[in-house]
């Protein structure tokens, strides 16, 4: 919890002007949370109060609000995250415009490998070297000239087949298989030792300040979930994540009492391990969630994120995703920084494909957030195909959005 919580304090002031005059607050005091709270709202729970009914008025409040979410989201559907192995060390060999940054992690006796590769730019790096995109999987957007790649193969990280998939992986090759992590948890662990490997090794020419991560699918449900958990990400694009990604579980059961057939808390915990055994418990009671995932988006604020959707296939929960980010969204107006949070919804492509009018506003993120340019990220559309079913704000936004201003 502390350490999440020191970091969650970076993240939310690293924006922002006067931060290095600032005296931080010690988290370890002020953040505590325990593991579960009682809760009962079946609207989505308000980002802008502390679980002990406190009202969030500062940015610190919120540095702090977003490690006690973490908190919250670590105990309810994700499952234990550990922190950096005390042996941690890594190999780099490129050949020509591939290279393989290869990873030992040990924890006691046992000791686990895993070697992602980077596909880079031709041409000499910028100063303080490439920006790059971890994709899970590979990911399935375009990316532009001058930013590197990384494959990240997440699903032998942590196996995502089915419910016997469980504990099946290299993270739990290292840290057991009963050990209680998510799939996604795992996935973000990995993402983090590919962090600290590459910020200590200059030979591989990335600048660790311009990351982005990108998945697909199930994989867009991992690369908001590492967005949220992994504080040196400057750009999270989860792409058509549906529930359990950039949909929130409440607006997702609405949909489905609604006659839409999306996928929903119950089904997606007896279809596979993304989240954790524990989070079965409370699929079938969703008021009693303190968090839902407009709260997970929050956490990645004031960094830059921009989700898509497809509303061709109903199964992704279209109102849900247009509703949670809506919600997501308040979080970067009370920040001051709405524009660095984006979200386009359309139809008219495959699943996972990628359709050549949404390439400006991905473009338009990675000029910002990668690439420091000066340019206008004011995306947030959708088509409003949500298959009959009613959206209406205020029954599940019932919170006013504070303006929150430094101590």
């Amino acid at each position: 919890m502390k350490v999440h919580a020191a970091l969650q304090l970076f993240s939310a002031l690293a924006l922002l002007d006067h931060v290095c005059a600032l005296t931080l607050p010690d988290p370890s005091a002020l953040c505590s949370t325990p593991s579960t709270i009682t809760f009962n709202n079946p609207a989505l729970p308000d980002p802008f109060t502390f679980d002990d009914g406190r009202p969030v008025r500062t940015i610190e409040d919120w540095a702090c609000r977003s490690a006690q979410i973490s908190t919250m989201i670590l105990s309810y559907e994700a499952g234990a995250l550990p922190g950096r192995p005390d042996h941690v060390s890594a190999t780099f060999a490129r050949a020509n415009l591939t290279a393989t940054l290869n990873i030992t992690s040990r924890v006691g006796e046992t000791e686990m490998s895993f070697a992602p590769t980077i596909a880079f730019p031709s041409g000499e790096p910028p100063l303080g070297g490439w920006p790059m995109v971890i994709g899970y999987d590979g990911g399935s957007i375009p990316i532009p000239s001058g930013i590197a790649l990384m494959s990240y193969d997440n699903s032998a990280m942590a196996q995502q087949n089915d419910n016997t998939s469980r504990g099946v992986g290299q993270f739990y090759d290292l840290y057991g298989a009963n050990a209680t992590a998510s799939a996604m948890t795992a996935w973000v662990w990995g993402v983090s030792r590919i962090i600290d490997m590459l910020e200590e090794m200059p030979q591989a020419q990335i600048n660790t300040a311009k990351i982005a991560v990108t998945g697909c699918s199930r994989d867009g449900k991992g690369a908001l979930m590492a967005g949220a958990f992994e504080p040196r990400i400057a750009l999270t694009i989860p792409q058509e994540s549906g529930s359990g990604g950039d949909a929130c579980w409440r607006l997702s059961l609405w949909e489905q009492d609604n006659g839409s057939v999306v996928q929903t808390a119950t089904e997606i915990v007896m279809e596979n391990v993304w989240f954790s055994e524990n989070f079965a418990n409370y699929v079938n009671n969703l008021s009693s969630l303190p968090i839902d995932h407009h709260l997970l988006a929050g956490m990645v604020a004031p960094r830059g994120m921009i989700s898509y959707e497809n509303t061709d296939f109903a199964w992704l929960s279209p109102l849900s995703s247009f509703g949670c980010m809506s919600a997501a969204h308040t979080v970067y107006e009370a920040l001051g920084v709405p524009d660095n949070h984006g979200f386009e919804q359309i139809g008219g492509h495959a699943h996972c494909a990628w359709p050549a009018n949404l390439t400006a506003s991905l473009d338009a993120f990675f000029d910002k957030f990668l690439l420091d340019k000066d340019v206008d990220t004011t995306f947030f559309a959708t088509n409003d195909v949500f298959y009959g079913v009613p959206w209406n704000a205020s029954q599940w936004i019932n919170w006013e959005t504070p303006k929150l201003n430094l101590l």
